[in-house]
């Protein structure tokens, strides 16, 4: 199974923004019991890459590890030589799309209209997230995927709940980037289990009324 379809399978990324290397393992630990399978360290969180390589180191290849907030080709490099796998930018740059698939990593950049969404996948993305959006919204996103190709995963990252996941699905999304409603500076590994087991539970509800 390739990275990709790892995610594809529980599309949840947990955006850990702000975590301390000390306390990543636990946390990145707490997640995965909870049934996350992706997860992400920000660039502009204290000692990204220190996390990124305690991360994988303690959970191998059961979870997806990458890196968010990446900037430029020289990020993308010290992130692959950390041991990630998935790279997130708020941004869609051509050079850090093309140095991520070149390292044999996983393409995620943002998008917030049409043109950098096509663009971005000219580049060579692999997937696209839809970023801010709380500036957007299920029916501007269901008016993209008209014309948007239709095989291209979207991740919904700004603001999602366990409850506004339905109406972001059934516009078209694949899945969801969780920061702050997951995990921020200050929440415990125990508190952190329990929010993602909220995202998971209701991943599962939603799939399960599926037709």
């Amino acid at each position: 199974m390739s990275g990709l379809d790892r995610i594809l399978a529980m599309p949840l990324v947990a955006i850990l923004r702000g975590v301390h290397p000390d306390e990543a393992v636990s946390i990145g630990e707490a997640l995965v019991e909870s049934g996350f399978v992706c997860l992400e360290v920000p660039l502009n969180s204290p000692e990204p890459l220190e996390s990124i390589r305690r991360l994988k180191a303690a959970l191998g290849d059961t979870v997806l590890i990458g890196a968010g907030t990446v900037l430029d080709v020289h990020a993308v490099a010290a992130v692959k030589a950390a041991g990630g796998e998935l790279i997130v930018s708020p941004n869609a740059d051509p050079a850090v799309i093309d140095a991520t698939t070149a390292h044999g990593m996983i393409s995620l950049p943002a998008f917030f209209t049409p043109t950098e969404a096509f663009s971005a996948l000219a580049a060579g993305a692999h997937g696209l997230k839809l970023f801010p959006a709380e500036g957007a919204s299920p029916a501007v996103l269901k008016a993209m995927r008209a014309v948007l190709p239709q095989h291209v995963p979207i991740f919904i990252v700004g603001g999602v709940t366990p409850d506004s996941m339905t109406a972001w699905l059934a516009a078209g999304a694949t899945g969801f980037g969780i920061g702050s409603s997951l995990y921020k500076p200050g929440v415990s590994s125990r508190e952190a289990g329990a929010h993602a087991r909220s995202f998971t539970s209701a991943w599962k509800r939603i799939h399960a009324v599926k037709p």
